[in-house]
């Protein structure tokens, strides 16, 4: 039987390859041409399969020179490396949901403090980040040392309970407090609100002036601090929420 040979143009339409990708292959020694001495190029059948086990590869997210390797190898050997590759897939696949869970979460209002995006990262959390960052700007001070002394006490589940329990606690407060926004920062009701805040915060650190008012300004200031307020109003609630602490200091 007569060898069947394939012209660029034919195997274009039979596989669906581009010229540019047959002459890239070309030129890494990953598949080789028949040239003819008019300077054509044709593929056999074999060749053709060949190409048709890199196309392949290549949709199952392998390399090209991962798969000039693998080409080298038995059938029994790929079968080991596919198997290992499909292993790093279902990793790679629960990883990308939980981007995806995390990306709706984030668009639908949660604040990003919330988010778990960071898991089985080595990035830290972000509540890693504002504690890391807090002992950066804080770490000096008695009262974040005090802070710090009270949390080291307790156990890894402890604080984690602690620290869901005080945003919680946080979260009642601000919602509350967005409700009486078209009151005075000095009303009665606004300040006994403010109050309850102060008592949260008390229950990690001592809350002196120095550090209300501290806080009061990062609130304003902070572009971070804004966005998650904006969960509880759209307006300038950060303002507001700031002035209302500083007259609660004053």
């Amino acid at each position: 039987m007569k060898r069947q040979l394939f012209t660029v143009k034919d195997v274009i339409k039979i596989t669906g390859i581009t010229k540019r990708a047959l002459h890239y292959y070309d030129k890494l020694e990953l598949l080789k041409p028949i040239k003819a001495d008019n300077g054509y190029r044709f593929y056999d059948q074999v060749a053709l399969a060949k190409l048709q086990s890199i196309l392949l590869f290549k949709e199952m997210n392998f390399s090209l020179n991962e798969i000039s390797q693998m080409m080298r190898l038995s059938k029994s050997e790929q079968r080991d490396i596919l198997t290992e590759h499909r292993s790093t897939l279902v990793q790679r696949k629960q990883k990308l949901e939980t981007i995806i869970d995390q990306l709706d979460e984030y668009v639908e209002g949660t604040d990003i403090y919330h988010l778990n995006m960071f898991r089985d990262s080595p990035i830290l959390s972000i509540q890693e980040q504002y504690e890391s960052e807090a002992k950066f700007v804080y770490g000096d001070t008695e009262k974040y040392q005090e802070f710090e002394g009270k949390v080291n006490q307790l156990s890894a589940t402890e604080k984690e309970r602690a620290y869901q329990q005080f945003s919680v606690n946080m979260e009642n407060v601000f919602r509350d407090l967005a409700k009486h926004k078209d009151k005075s920062p000095a009303s009665a009701e606004v300040q006994k609100l403010i109050s309850k805040w102060e008592s949260c915060l008390e229950e990690f650190m001592v809350c002196d002036a120095e550090i209300l008012t501290c806080i009061a300004e990062v609130y304003s200031t902070d572009s971070r601090f804004i966005h998650y307020f904006n969960q509880f109003d759209k307006g300038d609630f950060s303002e507001f929420l700031s002035q209302s602490i500083l007259y609660f200091v004053n």
